[in-house]
This record gives structure tokens, C-alpha cells and sequence, in this order.
């Protein structure tokens, strides 16, 4: 999966998702952005509900049970120094529904546990590589 994003000056960047969803992300006001898009760690949240959102209506679909509504409340909880990272993420699923527990509870956990690639993601390794004017240089960071 590869993917473009473009600086769009000050201190916003846009491009299109690998599914040819057009994106757009910006900072606040206070730190030099314009607040025309959404912060990379709103995505981050919304990423994780979204991918384990997505798996346990399919884990539910398979065990043929039907929801009628779903939502989830997502908070991220952040560390206070740079780089602030979150140190934690706390989803609470609000499901509707004829669902037995334990169902919904096997479907959390087997999101959580081993279909989620987003929240497996959050510990990989991140390799880093940089052009300058065009010229790839031959290290990595």
C-alpha cells in the first residue's frame, strides 16, 4: 500500500488514499496551521475505531447475528512531553442489537487480539528515507 501526501503550505498536506479517497490534514492556528483539515492524531483515533469498528461487524456478521446500531467512543490518552505520544486508547463499543455478551465480548477481543492491523501497527518499525531536490540520499534513519 503506497500513498502521496502533498504540502499544501503553512502547515497543511493533502493527497489521495490508495482507495481514491481525496484527504486533508492541517494544524491549529496556535502552531502555524490554518484548521482546514483534520490533526495526523484525530486520524490516528478515528483509524483504530475505524479498523476495529470494521472487524467486529464482520466477526458479528459471521456468527450471524444482526446489529441494529454501533458506535464507539474513542479517547486517546497522551503523554505530557514531546513528543506526546498516546500512551493509551480507551474504546468504549455502544452495540444494539438481539446480542448475546459473550458474542460481542469474542468479537472485541478477537479485534483486538489478532485482526486489528491499525492497532497491531502502532508498535511496528517505521524506516524513514529522504530526497532533496529530486537526489534519494543512500541512507535510512
Amino acid at each position: 500500500m503506497k500513498s502521496t501526501i502533498t504540502w499544501q503550505g503553512d502547515m497543511a498536506f493533502s493527497g489521495t488514499t490508495p482507495s481514491g479517497h481525496e484527504l486533508r490534514m492541517d494544524a491549529a492556528p496556535e502552531i502555524g496551521g490554518q484548521n482546514s483539515g483534520a490533526r495526523p492524531t484525530e486520524l490516528l483515533l478515528y483509524s483504530l475505531a475505524g479498523c476495529t469498528g470494521i472487524d467486529i461487524v464482520m466477526i458479528l456478521k459471521k456468527m450471524r447475528l444482526e446489529l441494529t446500531g454501533f458506535t464507539m467512543e474513542i479517547e486517546g490518552i497522551r503523554a505530557d512531553t514531546e513528543p506526546k505520544k498516546f500512551t493509551d486508547f480507551h474504546i468504549h463499543y455502544l452495540v444494539e442489537g438481539e446480542l448475546p455478551e459473550e458474542k460481542v465480548v469474542r468479537a472485541i477481543q478477537l479485534s483486538k487480539d489478532k485482526y486489528c492491523s491499525v492497532s497491531h501497527s502502532l508498535s511496528a518499525n517505521i524506516v524513514a528515507s529522504y530526497s532533496i531536490n529530486g537526489t534519494k540520499a543512500d541512507q535510512t534513519l
